[in-house]
């Protein structure tokens, strides 16, 4: 496998196994990163983009750690996914070891995807049509209850996520130039979930199993909701006091949610995830977000007993041991 920066050859030669992190952002894998060099747990970037492999060749050691994200298109790499999901097949074709492998790529990808496979497992989820292109967007409009949202199918950073409140406001936003034109073509028309109380919950699995919650404060009225350290501080908002993160004591790993999504993950080969879910004022508890590319808040991880970067870089230091 070619990476930018290093040659075919001495990547396919190179007998010592690594975990290979397939990313489309580099931005967001320096704490990854540290933890991974503080446990001792060899590793290599690759970049999902001017790569290149021969079909019939063994793909260089390892284990092989798919972090795609479904905005990788908003970087300039529109091509990622492709990317991904022709490397991860070639790696599962000669028997490596992947994480968050092929079958995974598509729910990153797809909230279609997510919200029939949550939908299969008995969770309750958002009402949600999925209009292709625009010709229909206006009809199907009105047969929501407002207010509903829209978001875009490959989402992430709360891509194409605005909330209406009538139809006239919708249809100047469908004709007009701020429209945002899904990179898949596939808008989301959405109940809007009103929350008892402004936050959200994000919950944290490594190998599978629960490592911690958290508490996202939507108070500001932000639909994104990235916890990196690397995203940008919104507008209005200080940086020396903006910290909508923090540790959700009261949802362990004995929740009843989280013990159904632990099943969930499982059944859809995820090990490597953050799902969100909203609790109603109308009593419902929904998960409507899973990110199988998930990044670790540094104000939690500071104040969490557990660091889910340090549990992460030893359970990826336990997987490549065990292939060895």
């Amino acid at each position: 496998m070619q990476s930018r920066g290093m040659s075919a050859p001495a990547d396919v030669a190179d007998p010592t196994p690594v975990v290979h992190i397939l990313h489309d952002n580099a931005e967001w894998l320096p704490p990854l990163v540290a933890a991974l060099d503080a446990a001792g747990v060899p590793h290599r970037e690759h970049l999902l983009d001017g790569s290149s492999f021969d079909l019939s060749a063994e793909p260089p050691a390892g284990v092989f750690w798919s972090r795609l994200s479904g905005s990788a298109h908003t970087r300039g790499r529109a091509t990622a996914k492709e990317v991904a999901r022709a490397t991860l097949r070639w790696a599962e074709r000669h028997g490596r070891r992947t994480i968050n492998g092929s079958g995974v790529v598509e729910l990153e990808v797809s909230k279609v995807a997510q919200y029939l496979a949550l939908a299969q497992a008995g969770f309750d989820v958002p009402a949600t049509t999925a209009v292709f292109g625009t010709a229909d967007l206006k009809a199907r409009a009105r047969e929501q209850k407002l207010p509903f949202i829209t978001k875009h199918n490959q989402g992430g950073k709360g891509l194409g996520v605005r909330r209406f409140d009538d139809l006239e406001s919708f249809d100047a936003y469908v004709d007009g130039p701020d429209f945002e034109v899904p990179v898949d073509g596939i808008t989301l028309l959405q109940e809007f979930l009103q929350a008892e109380e402004p936050f959200t919950t994000r919950v944290e699995f490594v190998g599978g199993r629960f490592v911690y919650a958290v508490r996202v404060d939507t108070s500001a009225g932000s639909f994104e909701l990235c916890p990196a350290d690397a995203c940008v501080v919104p507008d209005g908002a200080d940086p020396a006091t903006f910290a909508p993160f923090a540790i959700r004591s009261s949802v362990t790993a004995s929740h009843p949610l989280v013990q159904r999504l632990e099943s969930f993950v499982a059944q859809q080969g995820i090990e490597v995830a953050g799902i969100e879910f909203i609790e109603t004022a109308d009593g419902r508890v929904v998960p409507y977000d899973v990110n199988t590319n998930t990044n670790y808040n540094p104000d939690v991880e500071r104040s969490s007993s557990v660091s889910a970067a340090a549990t992460l870089a030893g359970w990826l230091g336990w997987v490549l041991s065990s292939e060895g």
